[in-house]
């Protein structure tokens, strides 16, 4: 994980807002969202794994499921998950199947430079679009 230290960190938005202007953009809340905490995460790539610029997010008055929530954002960070290429005793046609649902071999990779790169230049957009 590799944060990218951002204008938009601390800033509050209503969350409805937030989603309105960063899905067309192509970021999506990801999965690991509670009541209190969530994240936009934008995939950059899924070569041997999977790398995202994740924006994190916290309520600060009431919870993600409610109407009109506001939000806190977090520091945007790059994370790197690297998954095996095959899963041993399975059948070819079955892998897919079974290396969609196995753990991450590596849940903290390397994160490639061009990554870092690539999210700085997200981050930039964010700032121009969030803070204008």
């Amino acid at each position: 994980m590799i944060e990218i230290p951002s204008k938009i960190e601390n800033h509050k938005f209503v969350l409805y807002d937030l989603e309105k202007k960063l899905k067309p953009l192509g970021y999506d809340i990801g999965s690991n969202w509670d009541y209190d905490h969530g994240s936009f995460d934008y995939k950059m790539s899924e070569e041997e794994g999977y790398q995202f610029f994740r924006v994190p997010f916290t309520a600060v008055d009431g919870e993600l499921e409610q109407k009109g929530v506001t939000v806190q954002v977090g520091c945007p960070f790059v994370l790197s998950h690297k998954y095996q290429n095959h899963v041993d005793n399975v059948t070819e046609p079955y892998n897919a199947l079974f290396n969609q649902f196995s753990e991450p071999v590596d849940q903290d990779a390397e994160v490639p430079q061009e990554s870092i790169d690539f999210a700085n230049r997200l981050n930039k957009e964010l700032e121009d679009i969030l803070l204008a």
